[in-house]
């Protein structure tokens, strides 16, 4: 039976044992994790995810990773390479019994022994005692981890290429369209929305930068033996070690890792990072959409519900829930720090915080990617509405225009003082600033009525707006 039919044997199973409270006793419980929930997972993760941190291919990758370890040996004359065949042979969940693993593992305490013991059985007995030749149990775990965390990168990639593919498109689109640039969320200055768009872009191409430059590091093996010195191994560990990360299609590091755990600190807090960029675009999103600014609109389906009794009501949630998962991604990175302090040549306390914090920091972030990809996809530009705004709010939004005009023959300090004067009288006397500032003889004096006019034009200082745009434009162009 394979993971989604069991799991969904698990979820039927649940059901019939409690479709009343008097039968909730009856219930098996297994979705007790928000992750977990058959009903409301699927907000903090996709199946994407799910595949990779399956509890069951875990277990398999395991038995990946212990498989190539007996074939490197073999490739370097440590081990026969008969009994590496056997054991990769042997070396597949299906022909273990898992109630069994589960079993064994509680009444041990052990994480890894009782597989251990069950591969042991499905081998010959001349390949058994090759099993798990030399290595510790980190070893197999730490490098199975690796290979989670390259699984997880490159699914990573492939969605912010996606989400980039879109996000140019929207840029190129609305590389013009006026708007009011807001600075402590009062408008400030003219801008583009394809400005505004082309700063996101740019922020996570640094971020698929550093998801490229950060496999170096990060994807490696673990094979290194009971304290790091790689002693049961004998003259060959290193070539071995060579060959078993060519097998796996990692990197060898230097020396063992089982307590730097920097590695696994940097995926974690990179994933993190990258997830809080996704929410501060979310975030913006979800404040334009507001009824009383309107520049944005996020997508609605017929089948969506907003509230239960206001019946109008059109939420973001999707924006919302991708700053929800922003802010589960960051309370992984404590996690994966507190994972660092250890002692002496091994000590698994930072192991079990790892398998928390890898693991959830990997669900919430390609899930913030696929909630995003989604509402950008359905997002509706109100271009009237932005420049309607953009308009409405000139005579605030171009004061600075005001200040360096006058600058060039009053000098910018002198300049500032005017205009400074004028906007905030204005503002206490609730009168217009724009008939302040023209009926003002300190500005008529430097400045022509026709220059006053024009200055009033948002679009007339837009600055390198347009410019801006097209550089990014072309280096996510160039390099897709």
């Amino acid at each position: 039976m394979d993971t989604q039919t069991l799991e969904m044997a698990e979820s039927a199973s649940c059901a019939a044992h409690s479709e009343s409270p008097r039968s909730e006793s009856m219930c098996r419980h297994e979705h007790s994790h928000i992750l977990d929930s058959q009903t409301h997972g699927g907000g903090y993760a996709g199946p994407v995810s799910r595949k990779i941190f399956c509890s069951h291919c875990r277990l398999q990758r395991w038995l990946d990773v212990e498989a190539a370890l007996a074939q490197a040996q073999a490739d370097v004359g440590i081990i026969p390479r008969q009994a590496a065949l056997d054991i990769e042979k042997a070396a597949t969940l299906s022909s273990i019994n898992l109630l069994q693993i589960s079993e064994g593992v509680a009444s041990t305490g052990h994480s890894l022994m009782p597989l251990l013991s069950a591969l042991q059985k499905n081998c010959t007995p001349s390949a058994r005692e090759y099993v798990h030749f030399g290595a510790t149990t980190q070893d197999i775990q730490d490098t199975a981890q690796s290979l989670e965390m390259r699984d997880v990168l490159d699914a990573m990639q492939d969605s912010l290429d996606v989400l980039l593919l879109k996000l140019t498109a929207l840029a190129s689109d609305q590389r013009n369209a006026l708007m009011v640039a807001r600075t402590h969320s009062i408008p400030a200055l003219p801008t583009t929305f394809g400005l505004k768009v082309a700063g996101w872009i740019d922020e996570l191409m640094r971020h698929r930068d550093r998801l490229a430059q950060a496999r170096k590091r990060i994807l490696v093996v673990q094979l290194f033996g009971g304290v790091g010195t790689m002693a049961a191994f004998g003259a060959e560990a290193m070539p071995m070690l060579e060959r078993f990360a060519q097998r796996l299609s990692l990197d060898a590091p230097l020396a063992g890792w089982h307590v730097s755990r920097d590695r696994v600190a940097e995926f974690v807090s990179t994933l993190a990072m990258v997830t809080a960029s996704l929410a501060r675009v979310a975030d913006e999103i979800r404040t334009l959409n507001r009824w009383e600014i309107g520049e944005l609109e996020v997508g609605w389906t017929t089948q969506q519900i907003g509230s239960s009794t206001m019946p109008h009501k059109r939420n973001p949630e999707g924006c919302e829930q991708v700053v929800v998962l922003a802010r589960l991604a960051k309370a992984q990175v404590m996690l994966a720090l507190d994972a660092m302090i250890l002692e002496h040549e091994r000590d698994y306390r930072g192991t079990r915080l790892e398998w928390c914090a890898v693991a959830d920091v990997s669900h919430y972030a390609l899930m913030a990617l696929s909630l995003l990809t989604d509402t950008i996809i359905g997002l509706t530009v109100n271009h009237k509405t932005m420049e309607r705004t953009a308009n409405a709010y000139s005579e605030a939004i171009c004061t600075e225009a005001f200040v360096f005009e006058m600058a060039k023959k009053l000098g910018k300090s002198s300049a500032y003082e005017i205009i400074f004067e004028i906007t905030q009288k204005s503002q206490r006397n609730r009168v217009s600033m724009r008939e302040a500032i023209e009926s003002d003889p300190r500005v008529s004096a430097v400045m022509e009525a026709q220059t006053l006019a024009r200055l009033f034009e948002p679009r007339s200082h837009l600055g390198m707006a347009e410019q801006i745009v097209d550089k990014v434009l072309g280096k996510v162009t160039g390099h897709n």
